[in-house]
């Protein structure tokens, strides 16, 4: 559990006394601990377009309800996504440009470049490879001693999906998490005390390392991963001789086919304990993994939020937004809007539009991986299903320090194998 400003659990208030006029749900020991449920209950419900004046990452609207985050992510002529995506603004001012903090056309040219890396065309010649590498991993698990199910199918899994779709030397793998992680560990998104020195040595490897491979990706005929697709393009083969702005598409690539897999994969287990008919009702009927799937995510919400800035004055849910004011987007309260979803509190495998969930946005930011991560999840259940008779929970999670990332560090279980006949 956090040590800083909150702390554990029980040093977190109560959201419901807390005065409305000041109230700050970017403080990231909420996530962390996993109370923010009851932070966006009362929004929803007393003020669903929220003011907070004042907090470590300054002014800013909070949006919590299900239609008025579509309204907003769907409107990119006044609610921009430059400079930034997050809460936050780094300390240092450093910021680099990616696709996803931009407006068209910039942000349609660049996208476009990356989008057939994982076109349908693509996933479906991934789809063995992919079960391949879920089987070596899944057979490679300890039956009946405790393991961390992050650490070792979590991350390992998202690992080599990553390294696959960046076409990356597989033996070097284990540094694409690790980018993952520092991309994310920053003040933007509340965890302070960051040591920039420290996170900008990292990214400057990060850059090095790819900077080599695009040379050589250029070099060579035209492939479908994601370097080769940018070092071929007229409009992005010049990203090379701006580090920045390199660092910054292959930190949105990175964290983007990192976090949402990662964590739904680590999610889906924990859900699937906590709720246990659900899991009955999944080895009952294994035809409900793609549903499940949906559920996961939308459960999960692997991102708290994305941020906006209004570029004019406007109205939205009887609130005047002023030009200028930062605008987040909280999809993890929308996902969880009673208003449009039944029982969404609930985690079910069977539910109805299970897809209709915010947790991939909405518009042209629409993320482009969503059926890459889908896949991957589908896969890995197919595959749990065929070998083990349940992955047992044996503690609660750790979860990571971010208003960010909903992600977890450590997920203690056990594996329990199918009774053989």
């Amino acid at each position: 559990m956090a040590d800083t400003e909150y702390g554990a659990a029980s040093a977190i208030p109560d959201p419901w006394t807390l005065p409305l006029e000041t109230f700050d749900v970017s403080k990231a020991e909420i996530f962390q601990n996993d109370m923010q449920g009851e932070y966006f209950r009362r929004l929803r419900q007393e003020a669903p377009v929220h003011y907070c004046p004042e907090s470590s990452v300054g002014a800013y609207w909070s949006v919590t309800k299900y239609h008025d985050i579509i309204a907003v992510d769907s409107n990119h002529k006044t609610f921009s996504s430059e400079p930034s995506i997050v809460i936050g603004d780094p300390s240092d001012n450093f910021q680099p440009p990616m696709f996803i903090a931009m407006d068209p056309p910039l942000h349609d040219i660049q996208r476009k470049v990356a989008q057939p890396a994982v076109a349908p065309t693509q996933l479906s010649e991934l789809e063995d490879l992919i079960r391949q590498r879920v089987s070596t991993i899944l057979d490679s698990l300890p039956v009946g001693e405790e393991f961390n199910w992050v650490d070792k199918v979590s991350i390992e899994l998202t690992t080599q999906m990553l390294a696959t779709l960046f076409d990356f030397p597989f033996e070097d793998r284990h540094k694409l998490p690790f980018w993952s992680d520092v991309a994310t560990t920053s003040d933007a998104v509340g965890i302070v005390g960051t040591d920039m020195e420290w996170r900008m040595k990292h990214l400057n490897e990060c850059v090095a390392y790819f900077t080599q491979l695009w040379r050589q990706r250029a070099a060579e005929p035209r492939k479908f991963d994601f370097i080769s697709l940018l070092a071929h393009s007229d409009d992005t083969k010049h990203m090379v001789d701006n580090p920045i702005e390199l660092l910054g598409n292959l930190m949105l690539l990175i964290v983007g086919g990192n976090d949402t897999t990662r964590n739904s994969i680590s999610g889906g287990v924990y859900f699937l304990n906590k709720f246990p008919e659900e899991y009955d009702k999944l080895r009952a009927d294994p035809s409900l993994i793609p549903n499940m799937v949906s559920e996961i995510i939308r459960y999960q919400t692997p991102l708290a939020h994305m941020r906006r800035v209004a570029t004019e004055d406007t109205e939205l849910g009887g609130q005047k937004i002023r030009k200028g004011d930062k605008v987040v987007m909280w999809y993890v309260s929308g996902n969880r809007d009673e208003e449009v979803i039944d029982d969404a509190d609930t985690f079910r495998i069977d539910r109805a539009n299970a897809r209709r969930h915010l947790s991939f946005g909405f518009g042209i930011h629409r993320c482009m991986g969503n059926r890459v991560a889908e896949m991957q999840l589908r896969i890995l259940w197919e595959e749990i299903l065929r070998r083990f008779d349940r992955v047992e929970v044996t503690g609660e999670p750790t979860r990571v320090l971010s208003n960010f990332v909903l992600g977890y560090e450590k997920l203690p279980v056990i594996l329990h194998p199918k009774a053989t006949a």
